[in-house]
């Protein structure tokens, strides 16, 4: 792809996300009331709709746990736990080619050091290790995803780590709305219960597998 389109390409996606940031467009994702009434007036379009606005939302670097905390009051524990995985996982990908098709030549430039740095760690084990990264509560899930795409991983691995890292925390915080939703206090300790337990393994990981110096490489940019 020559450099003026992908300029050109960049320009737009940079101007469309500017555009719904500022306009507020993004805030009905955080809603849950609102995201409720929509989805429960439109059915399976509003769905879909919702899906496409969480994987943006995501996607510009907004807090994945905040939407799965709202879809799981809209839509239940498993449910919500689903959707804000798969609508996270769209968000990361988009990021990921992103990168991979526009930026990688100036993000190369600026951040070489930290991509070979990248590419080494991840080169063996692209899942496992990617899995690791989503599991820990440290790092920048925006620069993952750039990193990622920018360097030579391979994106299937990339993908299904990220969304098996993703899903413990998708659970958490979906359940923790569904107890809300419905007014369940079991629920709302169960979240709590199954967000210390992931705290405890991530926090595992960190220590045995070396996932400071993994985390390195994409948290020293967030």
């Amino acid at each position: 792809m020559q450099n003026w389109v992908r300029w050109l390409v960049f320009a737009i996606l940079a101007t469309a996300s500017f555009v719904s940031i500022q306009q507020g467009w993004l805030d009905f994702i955080s809603d849950k009331n609102l995201v409720a009434n929509y989805i429960h007036s439109h059915g399976v379009p509003g769905l879909i709709g919702v899906a496409l606005a969480g994987a943006l939302f995501t996607g510009v670097g907004a807090p994945r746990q905040l939407l799965a905390f709202v879809l799981g009051f809209a839509l239940g524990g498993i449910h919500g736990t689903l959707l804000s995985t798969l609508a996270a996982a769209v968000g990361a990908s988009g990021c990921f080619f992103t990168a991979r098709w526009l930026l990688r030549t100036s993000l190369a430039q600026r951040f070489g050091q930290r991509m070979r740095q990248f590419e080494d760690l991840f080169h063996q084990q692209t899942l496992l290790k990617v899995l690791m990264i989503r599991l820990l509560p440290v790092g920048s899930n925006l620069a993952t995803n750039l990193v990622a795409g920018c360097s030579n991983i391979r994106f299937t691995p990339f993908l299904v780590g990220s969304m098996l890292g993703y899903l413990p925390q998708m659970l958490v915080f979906a359940l923790a709305g569904a107890g809300i939703g419905n007014a369940d206090h079991y629920q709302l300790m169960l979240s709590i219960t199954l967000f210390v337990i992931a705290s405890v393994i991530g926090a595992f990981l960190y220590h045995s597998h070396r996932a400071k110096i993994l985390a390195t490489p994409v948290s020293g940019q967030s």
